[in-house]
């Protein structure tokens, strides 16, 4: 399939010439000023490549090179600069801007279609190597789960399964626009990947209390609530390491405050109402609703009807109230993916809970 190019210049002999270095070669689309390339990528439109003149009325190319970063998906997008004033000081400006190149009028053809393969190239490197980081990333964040999971063998799946409510549950927040001072798809998507961290800190709990099979004494009670603080500390430690992470701020408050109970009987700081972060807010519904469906070593797993129960006596206690409200017009919604979960096979079960 062909690439296509964002040809903007003022210029009509110049749009003519460039269209026919382009034809047969590349897709292409001609615009005669930056509000005209604004438009066209503001409807939807995503070019590989952006061919920018610099002079141009009204808006010119760097104010139009500004305008298209702020839009989604034209953030990193190649943006090749055209002028037919040509100094050091202009050329600077334009790299500074984030300009990946820049090619003096009128154009020569050889070098045009040189620069533009060029950076094509390099964009679809970067674009492969950005795939590669992610991809990386998410192993890591399966091998933290795996590595909590492997502290307690009762609880397998958790992790991955909150994510997946977390996600279900955000995703109605943003169709019902609820929170909007909370979360947006962007933040959603840093919680969801933050999600399976929330008991990462159990790793620092002796497996004799985690793995006892009878109730906790108040001592070891008082052992495991420090999972909250180790899981935070650690994670904010690694968010030191890695700045550009910012999921990992998300992870550690989640870790942190997903024991925090909206009356302020929870743990490890007893915080109430708002003070408790909006991830955690979420995080403590998703996390007790999965918990009741899980099988432990002193009990048998609840049903969904028992589950659902659970959440909605702890509306306005230990729970946020406006959470929970989300939670109940789509409790269903939990029901039939708890369904299917229990009618799979584990290596199924882990791929549906990452989809």
């Amino acid at each position: 399939m062909k690439k296509e190019i964002l040809v903007v210049d003022d210029n009509l002999s110049s749009l003519k010439q460039i269209s026919q270095f382009l034809t047969g070669r590349y897709e292409f689309s001609l615009m005669r000023s930056g509000e005209d390339a604004i438009r066209h990528c503001l409807m939807g439109e995503r070019p590989e490549l952006v061919l920018l003149d610099v002079d141009m009325p009204h808006m010119n190319g760097f104010e139009t090179l500004s305008r298209l970063r702020s839009i989604t998906g034209m953030e990193h997008v190649p943006v090749l600069f055209l002028s037919a004033f040509v100094d050091s000081q202009t050329e600077i400006m334009a790299l500074e801007s984030g300009a990946r190149d820049f090619i003096t009028k009128p154009v020569d053809e050889a070098i045009l279609l040189h620069r533009i393969e060029l950076h094509l190239q390099l964009g679809q490197f970067e674009n492969d190597l950005e795939k590669t980081r992610k991809d990386l990333e998410n192993n890591i964040v399966l091998s933290f789960a795996d590595l909590v999971e492997s502290k307690d063998s009762n609880t397998g799946g958790h992790v991955l399964r909150t994510s997946h409510y977390l996600d279900l549950m955000g995703k109605a927040i943003l169709n019902q626009k609820l929170f909007a001072d909370d979360v947006d798809s962007e933040s959603l998507e840093l919680m969801v990947k933050a999600t399976p961290f929330h008991d990462i800190g159990k790793i620092g709990i002796s497996d004799v209390i985690l793995l006892k099979p009878g109730p906790l004494t108040p001592e070891e009670y008082e052992e495991v609530k420090k999972h909250t603080i180790l899981g935070a500390n650690f994670l904010r430690n690694v968010h030191r390491r890695l700045p550009g992470e910012s999921y990992l701020e998300y992870a550690a408050q989640m870790a942190e405050g997903h024991h925090e109970r909206w009356d302020g009987q929870g743990y490890p700081y007893g915080l109430s109402r708002f003070e408790i972060p909006f991830c955690c807010r979420l995080m403590a519904v998703v996390n007790v609703y999965d918990a009741c469906l899980t099988p432990r070593i002193y009990r048998e797993p609840l049903g969904h009807q028992e589950a659902h129960s659970v959440i909605m006596a702890g509306r306005g206690s230990q729970f946020d109230p406006a959470v929970v409200d989300v939670y109940e017009s789509m409790s269903g919604i939990f029901q039939a993916f708890n369904v299917v979960q229990t009618r799979l096979p584990l290596a199924t079960k882990r791929l549906f809970a990452h989809s």
